[in-house]
């Protein structure tokens, strides 16, 4: 671990995380209106609601108080730390990107409260589905039970923690067997199967908005969840992003074959610092992680 204090050292690069859904903390609210005021009161107005109020409800209001917890965070810690790549978790992306100068605090806000909204209607047209984290080291047998049972691997957390999606009957199944296997197993409290090919009717609507919204060159190095590698056409990986798996365990490696060293996570939460010491356990990070938990 290390102090902020010490982060401008040049004994490896620092790269700076922004969470994704499922990282929510009671009163992150607060922090919102001590770094980041002007979120709260246009959150409201792009939404239709105060989304803090109602983040446990669903991914409609999850979505975009996050996204403004993220970048509260990211005030909070920018006059200590020089970073020199940034990523973030699915959700995370577009606060990476906004923090990183390519997209504005406003339109990132609206991107993200559409994202959920879509989302949310995706899940109402699509059959039945979900989530459940899996812990198990045994990538083949994992591969093919998820295959015979039509799931995706939806987040690659770490080498022993995913996330599979898909329908909710299919996911009872897969549970029964990881239950009699002694393969630990955790249905995550979400209703759809995210990061699947059930978002699809998602997409069409959020690519009209990226194609309206400004998009600059970042300030920075920033990785794509969906490809692990540095974002080139912002537009269409935010987009793919919808129904493409987050490859988180191959953005911190590629990460740390770039010469990443140091982490820091804005918040709320510490769900990812928690997965860079699973899969990076020399790596030094600003805090000690948070229980276990999962991104969508």
């Amino acid at each position: 671990m290390f102090s902020l204090m010490d982060s401008t050292r040049q004994d490896g690069l620092l790269a700076v995380l922004f969470p994704g859904q499922g990282s929510h903390l009671p009163g992150m609210k607060s922090q919102v209106e001590r770094f980041r005021p002007d979120l709260v009161l246009l959150a409201r107005a792009v939404v239709g609601d105060d989304p803090f109020d109602r983040v446990s409800e669903s991914t409609r209001f999850a979505q975009p108080a996050i996204f403004c917890a993220a970048l509260a965070g990211w005030r909070r810690l920018r006059d200590g730390v020089q970073p020199d790549v940034m990523a973030g978790h699915s959700l995370g992306d577009v606060a990476a990107l906004v923090a990183a100068g390519a997209i504005s605090s406003e339109d990132g806000l609206h991107l993200v409260a559409a994202r959920g909204r879509l989302m949310e209607h995706a899940v109402a047209r699509s059959r039945p589905g979900g989530m459940m984290v899996v812990r198990t080291a045994d990538r083949a047998e994992l591969a093919a039970l998820a295959a015979d049972a039509g799931l995706t691997v939806a987040n690659d957390n770490t080498p022993e923690l995913v996330v599979l999606s898909g329908p909710d009957d299919a996911l009872e199944r897969v549970e029964r067997v990881f239950r009699a296997r002694g393969v630990r197993s955790r249905r995550l409290d979400v209703r759809g199967a995210f990061h699947t090919p059930d978002m699809e009717a998602a997409v069409p609507q959020f690519r009209e908005l990226l194609s309206g919204m400004e998009i600059r060159p970042p300030a920075m190095p920033v990785y794509s969840s969906v490809t692990a590698k540095e974002f080139d056409d912002v537009r269409e990986r935010l987009a793919q992003a919808l129904v493409k798996p987050v490859r988180w365990l191959d953005v911190m490696r590629a990460m740390r074959a770039r010469g990443v060293t140091r982490f820091v996570e804005t918040g709320p939460g510490r769900v990812l610092t928690g997965l860079i010491l699973k899969t990076l356990p020399d790596a030094r990070t600003d805090d000690a992680p948070q229980p276990e938990a999962a991104h969508v």
